[in-house]
């Protein structure tokens, strides 16, 4: 029945792009990513072998400030080649030390996709975070994108002492994102809706209201269920692959990651508390505003902090992508344009609010095949 259902899940559920962004070569003995822009020597490339015999390429980018690793599982239709510039914004401005992979079959990892191949993939990285670089449990924040919140949530059921979890539009079920079923079939892929209340560390929901991808209703569902829940962020107008760009993930996810930083126990309500006192973010009470709209009114320690970028400047900011992103093909054979954005650093202006800039390259728009749920796909 397993196979079954693995073989169901392989036909409609993964879309690894081909051929993938990126090559592995051996450089005086060790590993380096080719045909990827700014790779610094505090990356250090691996092939991880799994359980399962196969090999998956992973990156850990190291921060020499950070005292937590994020473990990112990255989002369909993308590899780790497309991903590389984002993970070392990532590391850079949460201030941690991340490591990303590639799920069997994409990329240049061996195998084929599969849900249970995926489970295998995330929990050989994560052995690799505690033999190799001495990462403790407690230390760990799993990042989970759309179909990676699927890996995510099946290891954080099961790490008992996980210091967070960070779900990025995730899926409530596959089944779920094609039909409005209401219970679990046993053919369902990725059953985040019965894992996420076996997860004992705070976690933090980051959606948009607009997803046409993955429902909005898949992220409050998740939020809903959660037993430490963080204040979730529910991004106005927000897409499947697009909420890297709004100034707000970065700020929200900043200071996420400061207060589980800061507060070790945060698991114990003391932080948790605060945060659920100051007010709700879920839009479903009508007389409370949305995130996005609370965000850009209220002057906060973190606003006060980093510099704002006016609406001409975003204007700017959006400039295409080089010729590779171009080229870049989505499944189905058509071209797939990607969009990148450039932000500028502006210097902080009196009495103003201001938000982080986040980057300077970041090409996280189009890293995900919108029909990558749809039944009519099909394997090829």
């Amino acid at each position: 029945m397993g196979a079954v259902t693995s073989s169901m899940a392989a036909k409609f559920a993964f879309f690894p792009p081909n051929p993938p962004s990126y090559g592995v070569e051996v450089v005086s003995g060790k590993l380096k990513l080719t045909g990827v822009e700014n790779v610094k020597e505090n990356v250090q490339v691996l092939k991880l072998k799994t359980k399962r015999g196969n090999q998956v390429v992973a990156a850990y980018i190291k921060n020499p400030t950070a005292s937590l690793t994020l473990l990112y599982s990255h989002g369909n239709a993308a590899d780790l080649g497309q991903m590389f510039e984002l993970f070392s914004e990532l590391s850079l401005h949460l201030r941690v030390n991340l490591i990303g992979y590639d799920y069997s079959g994409y990329g240049r990892s061996t195998g084929k996709p599969s849900e249970q191949n995926t489970y295998y993939d995330i929990e050989a990285v994560y052995r690799c975070l505690e033999e190799e670089y001495g990462v403790k449990e407690q230390d760990v924040i799993l990042y989970g994108q759309s179909v990676g919140s699927g890996p995510t949530l099946e290891l954080a059921s099961r790490l008992p002492n996980l210091r967070a979890v960070v779900l990025h539009s995730a899926i409530a079920s596959g089944l779920r994102v094609m039909y409005p079923v209401k219970r679990t079939y046993w053919f369902d892929i990725y059953k985040n809706i019965d894992k996420i209340s076996f997860v004992k560390c705070p976690v933090l929901v980051i959606h948009g209201t607009s997803d046409d991808v993955v429902n909005w209703s898949h992220g409050k569902q998740l939020f809903d269920l959660c037993k430490e829940k963080y204040e979730p962020l529910w991004i106005k107008g927000g897409n499947h692959c697009d909420l890297e760009l709004y100034p707000q993930y970065i700020k929200h996810l900043k200071k996420f990651v400061s207060a589980i930083e800061k507060s070790p126990n945060l698991r114990n309500g003391s932080v948790l508390q605060m945060e659920k006192a100051r007010s709700s973010t879920d839009i479903r009470e009508p007389a409370r505003p949305s995130t996005d709209k609370r965000d850009k009114s209220r002057t906060s320690t973190d606003q006060r902090e980093m510099p704002k970028l006016s609406a001409e400047s975003k204007d700017k900011a959006r400039v295409s992508v080089d010729n590779r992103e171009r080229t870049r093909k989505s499944v189905d054979g058509s071209e797939k344009p990607s969009n990148a954005i450039v932000l500028q650093q502006h210097q902080p202006e009196k009495g103003r609010n201001s938000i982080d800039r986040f980057g300077e390259m970041i090409r996280s728009v189009g890293f995900c095949n919108i029909d990558c749920f749809k039944p009519t796909a099909t394997a090829k």
